[in-house]
């Protein structure tokens, strides 16, 4: 049984090297996350290239998904290294203080307008929510605290006010540079983080097409109010992350479970694309071996049925990537065998097909699940017709065959599709030419056996977007 959930692999320090890259890729990375909160343009460029030429060497079709750093809140220097915050003790975050004069007493903050976003009784949490200050007066610039939970404070650590409410915009001034360079570079995917609402998502792809760029947004659902706004984001949005770092500060720990099935199931119903991300397997930046906690978190979400799993710190700076990505992809082979078993197939969005498309792959599905059918074979221009076939759990592949590298790319995200170089428009009109080269190109990649039964969905007019409007059920043969 082939894996259906995908993995996305973040690129750091640690992925510096070629052949780390490359063997990433081969025990199971999909898509690749570009941070763009660290490092330079320069960077992720040179990141970019390395990544194209690992998926060469793989033999793999990757897709890449560039993460802007959005208006992350975070404190400044410190003068003399990490210092220890004591409970009890008098604090001051100081918008105008030095960025690099900070002391145990006072730090400097980035974002300058946070004395307007709080207030006396507020409480802001440091280092995820590690740290815990009680706001007790709000100056011009000046936040003085009470340190409510202690403990080592060092440089650039995010901050959040509890219960949401910091009126930063979505896209920040920084952001633009890395919307070019996702337009200039054909990323695939583009990840707008802290969004508030739908009108955040709306601005960021305004901005992306007015670059000439065509990345698919993803939503990171990691504010209060994006929890508040959750449909409206959905529906604006191509994918959903659940960012569960900063969601679990804001939201408090106890509710973040519970978001995250809420928010895949949202997503779903929707024929939106989810990611579930944060610290799916922290303990493996050190340690060779996921804890029993970190297995069953991981399978979990595919249990709930995300399409796909997010590495982050394990990969980018961890001491293990290849193991980590390993161990990512026997949780999640192991929960699917599992979830298979227990699991009805079943339509999860209810009321009317949103066109034709959709309406044959749902027939698809059905047919699928009542047959002994060996694949699905999917002719496709944008990818939206294998999306919607995803969206229904089925242990019986999809493949999207066709000709272009980014459709290729983007459904490497989608749960249960696989890519595959196909040009429908190749060869000539003929019906017996198209099957006879649709089963030689199965065939070669072992992907059935001679007498299966397949199933095909097409258009009428080959190589039109948009047009699929029949399904078949084939006998894969060459006579």
């Amino acid at each position: 049984m082939l894996r259906r959930t995908k993995i996305v692999a973040t690129v750091g320090p640690a992925t510096d090297s070629l052949e780390v890259l490359t063997e990433m890729m081969r025990v199971g990375v999909d898509v690749v996350r570009l941070n763009a909160s660290h490092g330079t343009v320069a960077d992720r460029r040179r990141r970019l290239s390395l990544v194209r030429e690992a998926a060469q060497r793989a033999d793999k079709c990757i897709g890449v998904l560039l993460d802007l750093g959005g208006p992350k809140i975070r404190i400044e220097g410190f003068r003399d290294g990490p210092v220890q915050l004591v409970e009890g003790a008098a604090f001051t975050l100081d918008t105008a203080l030095d960025p690099k004069a900070g002391t145990a007493a006072r730090v400097g903050v980035a974002y300058k307008d946070l004395p307007r976003d709080v207030a006396a009784g507020d409480t802001l949490l440091l280092c995820d929510g590690q740290i815990v200050l009680h706001v007790e007066r709000v100056g011009d610039t000046t936040i003085d605290t009470r340190v409510r939970v202690g403990g080592e404070l060092s440089d650039r650590k995010g901050l959040n006010r509890q219960g949401g409410g910091i009126s930063a915009p979505a896209v920040s001034v920084r952001d633009h540079e890395d919307i070019q360079f996702v337009a200039d570079e054909g990323v695939d995917y583009m990840a707008v983080s802290f969004a508030r609402d739908a009108a955040d998502i709306e601005q960021a792809r305004a901005l992306l097409r007015a670059a000439g760029g065509e990345a698919r947004l993803v939503a990171k659902v990691e504010r209060h109010e994006a929890v508040d706004n959750l449909a409206g984001i959905i529906e604006a949005s191509d994918v959903v992350m659940v960012a569960r770092g900063d969601l679990g500060v804001e939201m408090g720990y106890a509710e973040l479970t519970g978001l995250q099935k809420t928010i895949i199931h949202e997503t779903r119903t929707r024929n939106r694309v989810v990611i579930t991300a944060t610290q799916m397997m922290e303990s493996m930046i050190q340690n060779p071996v996921p804890t029993r906690a970190e297995v069953s978190d991981v399978a979990n979400a595919v249990m709930d049925g995300t399409d796909s799993v997010m590495l982050s710190a394990e990969t980018a700076t961890g001491r293990y990537p290849v193991k980590a990505v390993q161990a990512m992809a026997q949780v999640i082979e192991g929960a699917e065998k599992y979830q298979l078993t227990h699991t009805r197939p079943q339509r999860i969005k209810e009321g009317q097909f949103q066109g034709t498309e959709e309406a044959i792959a749902m027939a698809v599905m059905y047919t699928a699940n009542h047959m002994k059918v060996r694949a699905i074979v999917a002719l496709t221009e944008s990818g939206a017709t294998p999306l919607w076939m995803s969206r229904i759990r089925s242990d019986i592949p999809v493949y999207a065959f066709t000709r272009h590298e980014a459709t290729r790319r983007r459904v490497t995200l989608y749960r249960g599709v696989y890519p595959v170089i196909f040009d429908v428009t190749g060869s000539d009109n003929s019906t017996e030419n198209l099957y006879r080269a649709l089963f030689t190109r199965l065939l070669e990649l072992q992907l059935v056996k001679k007498r299966d039964l397949v199933i095909l969905t097409k258009g009428e007019l080959s190589g039109v977007q948009g047009g699929t409007n029949s399904m078949q059920i084939l006998k894969v043969t060459l006579d």
